[in-house]
């Protein structure tokens, strides 16, 4: 009679520093976080024998809660490596934005861990892992042998500050994994093999048509495609909710913040002494109303207390409205708050053009009493600011680029791109410029919809050169801005966002709203 096996893997994806179940802008209850998933993960121990429980990235970087502990008490325990200590993962992946606060304070995660991190495809110099593992091996009841190899999309340098990537090598993930599937294959013989790729998915998953240009920043897809060998796929990144299965490997992404996690349930029959797999299924399940779990939230509590004590100080005061009321509004014509960050750049930079976006639908801009909440919640990214210098062709490119943005409805009415919906929103990608005139036509082709582009009232002139501040992110081509990649570098600002508008704050104390009404958005 043959032997079976059941094993269940648990994991998280894109928590983004969301331990606590609220919201800090508002600081209402939510059904997200570790602390609720805690008490998934312990009751999973008492009703699973064979588990594994898994983080695939983006960990430490997303909330208030990060920036202050980065800010005011990096000498202490990682708060979300604590947690996951408490609930003893097998194994993490590095994330992109795990680099985004540096590489110190990345390693000190890494080396407070109780668990290996995984990144098969950052490698140093001498081509060895530069952080942790490449891969693991478990050994399960029954002795199932598994192995769990991870990889990070290395689309990385895309997007950091050199400074927090120095010495690194990115590897293709694709590649990289193909290579170790084979090498665990060949040399540990395992019964089932797990990838935890922090990326996504480049096609749909039922259809196989590309979901985005290929620019190898997911490669979900190919994955499934190209390598022998693959069991299971987690990914994430994406922050998407997906289960199914492509070529025959099954895959899963648990959307982002906590508010859910991937449950992936595997049947082994033994047949002629080998392991093979007989069924596997995943699904994505909310944490929903379960209770957070008391001792995440005792070792959080010093922690925390110390955040909303930051985040509700008064730092600064409005003259006039900088709410935001409706997002999309706020991208068509200039709004007080989208000046008021050209503001901080121009003065932080000396540069006389700044680029900006609203960073997402949930910003509210600022009341009239500001705090480190309202700063926070509005400018949730560590980015630091660099002056690029550009030609006007640069310009011209950029401005076609951000204007992709819009499309025009049945009815030639102005609204969003779906392209910037789905799979993933990425209203950030869009970009306002400030010491700049210009007209976006959004019935005409892409490419050729910028139109009267004036520089202190003259015609931007293709030769020129012009020094632009904008947000690290960007200035390094994120978001397919290609036309900034190496570009001269007149000056870096070291400190973040957060700071810089703080310190503006703090110079100016009441800031009148005003906004310059310089481009216009037609249909």
């Amino acid at each position: 009679m043959s032997q079976t096996a059941t094993i269940k893997i648990i994991y998280t994806s894109d928590i983004h520093g969301n331990a606590m179940p609220i919201l800090y802008g508002t600081n209402e209850p939510a059904n997200l976080g570790l602390a609720k998933y805690a008490s998934i993960v312990k009751r999973a121990r008492n009703e699973n024998e064979n588990i594994l429980i898994l983080d695939n990235g983006d960990l430490i970087q997303g909330t208030p809660l990060m920036t202050h502990y980065v800010k005011e008490h990096a000498d202490k325990e990682n708060p979300m490596v604590g947690i996951m200590n408490l609930l003893g993962i097998d194994a993490g992946v590095i994330g992109n934005h795990e680099f985004n606060f540096g590489k110190t304070v990345l390693q000190d995660a890494i080396d407070q861990s109780n668990y290996p991190w995984l990144s098969a495809n950052l490698v140093n110099k001498q081509g060895e892992p530069y952080f942790g593992k490449p891969y693991i091996m478990k050994s399960l009841g029954n002795g199932v042998k598994i192995a769990i190899v991870g990889v990070t999309t290395h689309y990385i340098p895309n997007w950091e500050s050199p400074g927090h990537i120095d010495g690194i090598q990115f590897r293709d993930a694709l590649e990289t994994l193909k290579t170790w599937v084979n090498y665990i294959r060949e040399k540990e013989k395992p019964d089932l093999v797990i990838a935890s790729y922090h990326g996504g998915f480049e096609r749909d998953i039922e259809t196989g048509q590309p979901t985005e240009s290929l620019t190898g920043e997911n490669q979900g897809y190919a994955m499934c495609q190209e390598i022998e060998g693959l069991d299971v796929l987690l990914t994430g990144h994406q922050h998407r909710i997906l289960t199914g299965e492509i070529n025959g490997v099954l895959i899963a992404q648990p959307g982002n913040n906590g508010k859910m996690y991937g449950s992936i349930d595997i049947e082994m029959k033994q047949l002629e002494k080998k392991w093979q797999v007989s069924r596997k299924e995943a699904e994505i399940l909310s944490v929903g109303n379960i209770e957070p779990d008391p001792d995440v939230l005792n070792y959080m509590k010093e922690m925390e207390t110390s955040t909303q004590q930051w985040l509700d100080l008064p730092t600064g005061y409005i003259d006039g409205d900088m709410m935001i009321q409706d997002p999309f509004k706020a991208r068509v014509s200039k709004h007080p708050f989208i000046q008021f960050i050209q503001n901080v750049q121009l003065e932080a930079s000396g540069a006389d053009i700044s680029v900006t976006a609203l960073l997402n639908n949930e910003s509210k801009g600022f009341q009239n009493v500001v705090t480190m909440r309202d700063i926070v919640s509005n400018y949730m990214y560590p980015n630091t600011l660099v002056v690029l210098e550009l030609t006007g062709k640069d310009i011209k490119r950029a401005l076609e680029k951000t204007a992709e943005y819009f499309d025009l409805d049945s009815n030639q009415t102005i609204t969003v791109n779906p392209t910037y919906v789905t799979p993933k929103p990425q209203h950030y990608n869009y970009d306002m410029w400030e010491g700049l005139n210009y007209t976006i036509h959004v019935s005409k082709p892409i490419g050729s919809r910028v139109e009267d582009i004036l520089y202190k009232g003259e015609p931007l002139q293709e030769n020129n050169t012009y020094p632009v501040v904008m947000n690290n992110y960007r200035a390094t081509g994120g978001g397919n801005y290609d036309m900034f990649k190496d570009k001269p570098v007149v000056k870096e600002i070291q400190k973040d966002m957060v700071e810089l508008i703080h310190g503006y704050f703090e110079k100016y104390k009441t800031v009148k709203t005003e906004v310059h009404s310089n481009y216009t958005v037609k249909p």
